[in-house]
């Protein structure tokens, strides 16, 4: 069908652009990404390995399709496998979704945790009777999106790991090989290592290559350059391990590392400490600048007040040291979030910033 549709000199080589999207600026300024058509395939086959999909399911897709979860594996991988699909313009709207996933008899759902949390917590416990499983990613999967999906829909949770820049879906779990907090194992062609990190003593930085892999980047300061990857390594910013059995963990992005008293203390784990401790809360942990230490941490709170001494006890139970419990709790109005649902960490950290310059006594408050 192809060649007779084109000709040889219009068909487009597998390492030519075939889509070119940008990082969510949730940690910094957005960079475009270029990918391939062969990454972008690649990409396809590697997920089909791993997440159970059949001629008689319909896959249905919410994430914009300016993002690569939504792009690729929302769009095309149903488009280019023959499975049926229901693609929807925006996830923020939480009362309709659980109504088409019902009307629509979808069997797989994809998404990300603080979506899935929300169209959980509106569905009526019939609305997901013919899904499967979800697949979610994106940011981490949190417990009580696992309970509520188990509780209140009996569907099971399926937690993947991806960047843009790797088309994008790193791992996933299935239900052949599945542990929970894990984010699954490598998909098949994904060679990864681990880099030591000064003053990280569990994991390192994970660095990844294989056909899944970006051309390289566009930047705002070299228009029409691509950076290609150094011999074709990836370095995701995220700290990582990789269990005996192959499992991937993601303890957190090596960004969101502060370093107290000499210790590098992950934010995403005193923000899951937080998180079991207050699991109705909307919160996150940001690093700000300190007169006093150098860099202060302070959790921030959507609307409620937190007891910093239950918070104090949940991070010790963790594992962390006394220095790792935020100095600070804020209640603020609104947690802000980018299109893909992660918290826009560099507006929180500004909104934080400036509620602590107005307090008594600033920044020391």
């Amino acid at each position: 069908y192809v060649a007779s549709r084109f000709s040889k000199a219009e068909l487009r080589p597998p390492d030519s652009p075939g889509a070119v999207l940008f990082t969510s600026g949730s940690e910094g300024s957005p960079k475009g990404v270029v990918l391939s058509h062969g990454a972008l395939l690649a990409n396809i086959r590697q997920a089909l390995c791993a997440i159970e999909l059949n001629e008689d399911d319909l896959l249905f897709n919410p994430m914009p399709a300016f993002h690569a979860f939504g792009l690729n594996i929302g769009v095309l991988l149903p488009l280019l496998s023959g499975i049926r699909s229901f693609n929807y313009p925006s996830p923020l709207h939480v009362q309709a979704i659980p109504e088409l996933v019902y009307d629509t008899r979808a069997t797989v759902v994809v998404g990300s945790d603080s979506f899935a949390r929300l169209w959980g917590e509106a569905a009526h416990p019939y609305d997901f009777s013919s899904v499967r499983f979800l697949v979610l990613g994106a940011e981490k999967v949190l417990q009580s999106t696992r309970e509520l999906f188990s509780r209140k829909l009996s569907v099971r949770l399926f937690e993947g790991y991806g960047v843009t820049e790797c088309a994008p879906v790193v791992s996933v779990g299935s239900r052949m090989r599945v542990k929970d907090g894990s984010v699954g194992a490598p998909l098949p062609g994904v060679r990864w290592r681990l880099d030591p990190v000064p003053g990280v003593k569990e994991g390192g930085l994970l660095m990844l290559k294989g056909p899944n892999v970006m051309t390289g980047y566009l930047t705002e300061g070299e228009p029409g350059v691509v950076r290609r990857p150094p011999g074709g390594w990836h370095d995701t910013g995220d700290i990582a391990e990789v269990d005996s059995e192959g499992f991937l963990w993601i303890k957190g992005r090596l960004k969101r590392f502060a370093k107290l008293s000499g210790e590098m203390i992950p934010l995403a784990g005193v923000e899951a400490a937080a998180e079991k401790a207050f699991p109705d809360a909307v919160l996150a942990v940001v690093s700000v600048q300190d007169a006093r230490s150098g860099e202060r941490l302070v959790l921030a709170a959507q609307g409620r007040d937190l007891d910093r001494a239950a918070l104090k006890a949940a991070v010790r139970e963790a594992g962390y040291p006394d220095l790792a419990c935020p100095r600070t709790v804020l209640n603020v109005p609104e947690i802000p979030m980018a299109p893909t649902g992660k918290v826009d960490i560099p507006r929180l950290t500004r909104e934080v910033e400036e509620i602590l310059a107005a307090l008594p006594g600033g920044a020391r408050a």
